[in-house]
């Protein structure tokens, strides 16, 4: 039997949303365990019924109850959800009466306006965010840094590319990044390419056992992925950014999201609702 607790997250459209909310909250609970599993695009009541019989086929079999985490607008669907043998938590039932009692207006109910491409003029926007960050990947090339919001410089593997990409996703920031390589640190100041937007720079460090372990998947024992290497790059990294008042951030603890929400903070980059 599996003693994990099977996890839902259920939603009408991609089911991103009901994802967040419940990793989020299951954080806060170290000491159990959980099955997860993404049930998007339930959007009918026929898939409704089917989804019901597969989280009470899923109780009855791991012996444990499960728990639901729901993103789903229609009123009918949510209400055959509910039968499911599980603790059902969905966030149009805890917010949207609510709020609708506060505003002495009913919701729209409207399907997929979380993450829809609702406004033409926003979706372009952060596709020409990731277009910039995927061409200012790695320092791919240092042309048009005048556009860049922020550049992030690092040692290889710190977390450069996905936080770039994250915030051109998710906010529409013009966001590139600069790999500080080795001879870079040995010569111990920036490289000429980024003196002339050092008010944009914004550094990423990690531990020396993190960075070790991560390296090692892409080059496993190789003078780049060894203790020795990654504690110097480390080093002289921090130190660079200490003489060049660089802000930095230690990504070996953090999320993505964590490490974006905070350089954007720092560097006081307006976060984009879209």
């Amino acid at each position: 039997m599996d003693h994990k607790r099977p996890v839902y997250f259920i939603s009408d459209r991609t089911g991103i949303t009901a994802e967040t909310l419940g990793h989020t909250l299951l954080t806060q609970f170290d000491d159990s365990e959980f099955k997860q599993m993404t049930l998007p695009f339930i959007n009918s009541t026929d898939k409704a019924r089917t989804t019901v019989e597969y989280v009470n086929h899923a109780a009855k079999t791991s012996g444990l109850r499960p728990i639901i985490f729901s993103t789903t607008v229609s009123d009918e669907i949510r209400a055959v959800l509910r039968t499911a043998d599980a603790l059902f938590l969905d966030l149009f039932d805890t917010f949207i009466g609510p709020i609708e009692q506060e505003l002495h207006v009913r919701s729209s109910h409207t399907v997929g306006r979380a993450h829809g491409v609702a406004d033409a003029g926003s979706y372009k926007a952060r596709m020409e965010a990731m277009n910039y960050a995927l061409h200012h990947d790695d320092g791919q090339t240092v042309k048009d840094y005048d556009r860049a919001e922020v550049i992030i410089v690092a040692p290889s593997r710190c977390g450069k590319t996905p936080t770039c990409i994250y915030m051109a996703m998710q906010h529409g920031v013009f966001a590139a990044n600069y790999p500080l390589t080795e001879d870079d640190l040995e010569k111990a100041r920036l490289p000429a390419a980024l003196l002339w937007h050092q008010a944009k720079l914004y550094g990423l460090t990690s531990e020396a056992e993190r960075l070790n372990q991560v390296r090692n998947e892409r080059r496993p024992g190789s003078k780049y992925a060894s203790l020795h290497q990654v504690g110097f790059e480390l080093r002289q990294a921090e130190q660079l950014y200490a003489r060049n008042n660089i802000p930095f951030v230690n990504s070996a603890n953090m999320s993505i999201e964590e490490i974006a929400t905070l350089i954007m903070l720092e560097k006081k980059i307006e976060r984009r609702h879209f």
